[in-house]
C-alpha cells in the first residue's frame, strides 16, 4: 500500500522519493535529495510492482522531526511564517495544476506576478515544501544544519526555579457563589479580552478577571502590583469555564478572534452529512471520550470496586472504521486523548495480542495519521497540540465551530457500545436513579480493566465488519459490489479515492504528544520537579561540571516519573534519563502525587518556620544568660595578685587537673556503689599517686586541695 507523504528509496541508485499526491491510478512524487525538485508522474501499479520486487523500499521520513517553536530563533520563525503565508494563499489553492507538468510553468508565472517574487524563489518554496514533508516546519531555513548532529543542545543561561507556592490545605476550597454581578464580570472580560484578535486564552482571561475584580492593589518601587485574594473569596477556573460555555457564541467568538472571512472559509455550519466533507480515508478523524456505564473491580483484588472507566475512540469519517481506542482511568483529559492517538498509529495485530485476541491485519488494518482531527476544545487546547500541527501537519478542528453531526458519529457509536455493555456485563448501570430497595448494581461489578478492554476490542472488531445503515453510497461503490461495512469502505476508499493517509514512526508521535518541561542541570544531577535524574550522555560529556545551573528542555510522561527524555536537536531521537538513588522512592508515583507531597512539605515547613523563629530567640536568650553568669562568677573570684604571664604559663597544668577531675566524675562503674569508692589523686609536684577515701560527690573538696597544693608550689618558686 502506498500513502501520501510516504518516503521510499530505490535500491539501485539510493535515490529517495516522497509521494506528494495520489490521483486515480497515478502517483506523483519528488526526489528529496536534489536541490530543486518538480513532481514526477508514475503509474500506481508500476511503483507497486517495484515495491513487491524489492526494488523500492519504504523508509523513515528523514524530515519527520519534533521541533518546539521555543527552540527556534526569531529569524527562523519569521522566515517560516512568511513562506507559509505564500503557501497558503498561492500554492495550496493551485496544487492540482502545480503537480502536473502540463501548465505548471504558466501557473508558476501567474504566482510570480501575483506575489512579486522571483520564479526561482517560488520554485525553491515548492521544492522545499514537497521534499521536506508538506508541513509548516518544512519551510524552516535549514534548521538541522544550524546545530549539527552530535553537538550539545543549546541551553539557556538563566537558572530556573519553581516559585514557592504553599496551597495544600485541609479544607475544600470551592470558590464563591456565582451571582448576577459575577456573571456580568465574566461577560465583560469575555467581550473585552477573549473576543479580540490578540487571542487571549481562557486562562489568560480568567487571570485578568482575578486581577481586575479579586485582588488588592499596591505599589512597589513605584510600580503597581496585585495580590489575589484567598481561594475561598474568588471564583474558581471551573466556575468561570462553566459560565463561559453558557455564554459561548461560537460564531461571534471566531469572527472577533479571527475574522469573518476565516469563519466563512473554515468554521461555518456544514448543512450536510459529515461524509460530504471528506474525499477518502484519512481526510478527517473524529476523537471523543465517554465514561462507560459500568463499574469495574481491581485487577489485584476482585472485591475492590474501582469505579467507571473512560473510553476514548478515534473514528475515520469517510469509512466509519474505528482507528484507535483507549480504555483506562485517565480523563477525559489530554492524557487519555494522547493514549488514543498513540493507539491510532499502533499495529492492531500486536495490540489485540496483548489481550489474548488473535486477528489478521485485514480485520483491523488502520495504523495511520489523518489530515484533520475533530476534537473537543477542552482536551486539545494547549499541551502538545502545536507540535501536532507544526511537526506532523495535522490540523485540529474544534467541534464548537460545526454542527453536532460532525463528532456525532463517534458519539452515536458510544451509545451503541454502552447499550451492548448494559445487556451483557455485570456491574452495568441499568437506570439513572435507583429506587428504594433496588439492588445496588455496583455490588455486581466483576470485570477488571484488562477484561473490559478485551470486551471493547471485541465490540470494535464487530463494528468494523458490520453493515452501516443509511450510509451515503456512491455509484461506483454499488457498481463494484461493495457492501457498506467500515473495513470494505476503508479498503475501497484507499484504492479508488485519493484520501490523506500517512504513516509515522510511533516514537516520533510520542515525542510530539507527550508534555514538555524544563529541567535544571546541577552537581547533584538533572533536576525536574525536585526529582534527580542522570543519563549516559550527561556523564560522558560532564554536564554536571560544565553546565550546572543551566536549563534543558525535556519530555516526560506524568504517569511514570522513573524516566524523562531529552529530545535530540534533529527531532527524531532522544536521550533517556533515569531516576537517581535519592529520588528512587518516587519511581512508582504519579507526578500529581509527587507535586502534592512537595506542596504539603512546603506548607509544613512554612508552619514550622514561624515556630523556629521563636525557638531561635529563646535559644539566644539562654546562651546570653549562661555567658553572663560565667562572667559574673569570674569577676567575683578573680585573683588580683596573679599576673597575665602566670595565668598563661599554668594553662597546661590547669588542663591536666581539670581533666583528672572530670575523669573521676564521668568514669563508668557498672557496680556503682556511691560513697565507698577510692578516688585516686595525683600530686603534680612529685608526679606520685596517692589514694584517699573520698566520696565521689565531694569533688569540690578535691578541687580545693589541688588548688592549695598548686598555690604552695607557686610560692616555693617565688
Amino acid at each position: 500500500m502506498i500513502y501520501i507523504n510516504q518516503v521510499f528509496q530505490y535500491v539501485s541508485d539510493l535515490r529517495r522519493i516522497r509521494v506528494i499526491e495520489i490521483q486515480e491510478s497515478y502517483v506523483y512524487f519528488v526526489n528529496i535529495d536534489t536541490i530543486s525538485a518538480m513532481p514526477i508522474k508514475e503509474l500506481y501499479t508500476s511503483l507497486e510492482t517495484d515495491i513487491k520486487q524489492g526494488e523500492l523500499l519504504a523508509i523513515s521520513d528523514p524530515y519527520a522531526k519534533a521541533i518546539p517553536d521555543d527552540e527556534l530563533t526569531e529569524v527562523q520563525v519569521s522566515k517560516r511564517e512568511q513562506d507559509w503565508d505564500i503557501i497558503l494563499k498561492f500554492i495550496l489553492p493551485n496544487m492540482d495544476e502545480l503537480i502536473k507538468k502540463k501548465g505548471r510553468e504558466k501557473k508558476i508565472s501567474e504566482i510570480v506576478e501575483q506575489t512579486g517574487l522571483g520564479k526561482t524563489k517560488i520554485k525553491k518554496l515548492l521544492s522545499r515544501y514537497w521534499q521536506r514533508g508538506m508541513n509548516k516546519n518544512a519551510l524552516l531555513p535549514d534548521y538541522t544544519n544550524s546545530g549539527g548532529r552530535g553537538k550539545s543542545k543549546t541551553l539557556s543561561k538563566e537558572k530556573v526555579g519553581r516559585p514557592r507556592r504553599v496551597t495544600v490545605s485541609g479544607e475544600y476550597q470551592t470558590g464563591i457563589n456565582i451571582t448576577d454581578e459575577v456573571k456580568l464580570q465574566f461577560e465583560h472580560a469575555i467581550n473585552k479580552y477573549y473576543r479580540k484578535t490578540n487571542n487571549y486564552s481562557l486562562k489568560d482571561v480568567y487571570h485578568i478577571i482575578l486581577r481586575d475584580f479579586y485582588s488588592d492593589r499596591y505599589k512597589e518601587n513605584g510600580e503597581m502590583k496585585y495580590r489575589v485574594w484567598e481561594a475561598n473569596r474568588i471564583p474558581s477556573y471551573n466556575q468561570f469555564y462553566y459560565w463561559f460555555k453558557k455564554l459561548e457564541n461560537p460564531k461571534k467568538d471566531i469572527q472577533f478572534r479571527k475574522s469573518a472571512k476565516e469563519y466563512e472559509l473554515k468554521h461555518r455550519p456544514i448543512l450536510s452529512d459529515s461524509k460530504s466533507e471528506t474525499n477518502g480515508p484519512g481526510t478527517r478523524f473524529q476523537i471523543d471520550a465517554t465514561i462507560a456505564d459500568i463499574y469495574l473491580v481491581s485487577s489485584f483484588d476482585v472485591n475492590r470496586v474501582i469505579g467507571r472507566p473512560v473510553i476514548y475512540a478515534v473514528m475515520d469519517v469517510y469509512s466509519r472504521i474505528i482507528t484507535g481506542i483507549y480504555i483506562g482511568l485517565e480523563g477525559p483529559s489530554w492524557i487519555g486523548a494522547m493514549m488514543a492517538l498513540d493507539n491510532m498509529v499502533a499495529d492492531k495485530v500486536e495490540f489485540c495480542k496483548q489481550y489474548n485476541i488473535d486477528i489478521e491485519e485485514e480485520q483491523w488494518p488502520t495504523h495511520h495519521l489523518p489530515e484533520i482531527i475533530i476534537a473537543d476544545r477542552g482536551e486539545f487546547e494547549g499541551y502538545s497540540v502545536d507540535n501536532l500541527i507544526n511537526n506532523l501537519n495535522i490540523k485540529i478542528e474544534n467541534t464548537t465551530a460545526y454542527r453536532g453531526d460532525l463528532k456525532g458519529l463517534v458519539e452515536r457509536k458510544f451509545r451503541t457500545l454502552n447499550g451492548k455493555v448494559k445487556q451483557k456485563a455485570p456491574g452495568a448501570i441499568q437506570k439513572e436513579y435507583r429506587e428504594r430497595g433496588d439492588r445496588d448494581y455496583r455490588l455486581d461489578a466483576t470485570l477488571n480493566l484488562k477484561e473490559f478492554t478485551a470486551l471493547i476490542i471485541t465490540l470494535v472488531l464487530h463494528h468494523n465488519h458490520k453493515i452501516i445503515e443509511k450510509y451515503p453510497m456512491e455509484k461506483e461503490m454499488i457498481t463494484d459490489g461493495i457492501v457498506p461495512t467500515p473495513t470494505n469502505l476503508w479498503n475501497w476508499g484507499i484504492e479508488n479515492r485519493k484520501g490523506r493517509l500517512r504513516t509515522v514512526d510511533r516514537n516520533i508521535l510520542r515525542l510530539n504528544v507527550l508534555p514538555r518541561g524544563k529541567a535544571t542541570i546541577s552537581r547533584a544531577g538533572i533536576k525536574f520537579k525536585n526529582l534527580l535524574y542522570s543519563s549516559r550522555q550527561a556523564i560522558e560529556e560532564q554536564w554536571y561540571l560544565k553546565l550546572k545551573n543551566r536549563n534543558i528542555e525535556i519530555v516526560y510522561d506524568p504517569r511514570n516519573v522513573e524516566k524523562i527524555y531529552i529530545p535530540h536537536d534533529d527531532g527524531r531521537g532522544f536521550e533517556t534519563c533515569t531516576l537517581l538513588e535519592p529520588s528512587q522512592q518516587y519511581k512508582n508515583d504519579f507526578l500529581e502525587e509527587i507535586i502534592f507531597q512537595q506542596e504539603l512539605r512546603s506548607e509544613l515547613e512554612e508552619i514550622e518556620r514561624s515556630n523556629q523563629v521563636q525557638l531561635t530567640i529563646n535559644t539566644d536568650l539562654m546562651l546570653e544568660d549562661i555567658i553572663k553568669k560565667a562572667e559574673k562568677k569570674k569577676k567575683q573570684s578573680q585573683h588580683q595578685s596573679t599576673s597575665k604571664r602566670e595565668k598563661l604559663a599554668s594553662i597546661r597544668d590547669n588542663k591536666a587537673i581539670e581533666k583528672e577531675l572530670h575523669r573521676q566524675v564521668e568514669h563508668f562503674d557498672l557496680e556503682a556503689k556511691q560513697g565507698s569508692e577510692k578516688a585516686t589523686v595525683i600530686d603534680f609536684a612529685t608526679k606520685e599517686k596517692f589514694e584517699e577515701k573520698i566520696p565521689l560527690k565531694s569533688t569540690s573538696r578535691i578541687m580545693d586541695k589541688l588548688r592549695k597544693k598548686r598555690d604552695e608550689e607557686l610560692g616555693k618558686d617565688k
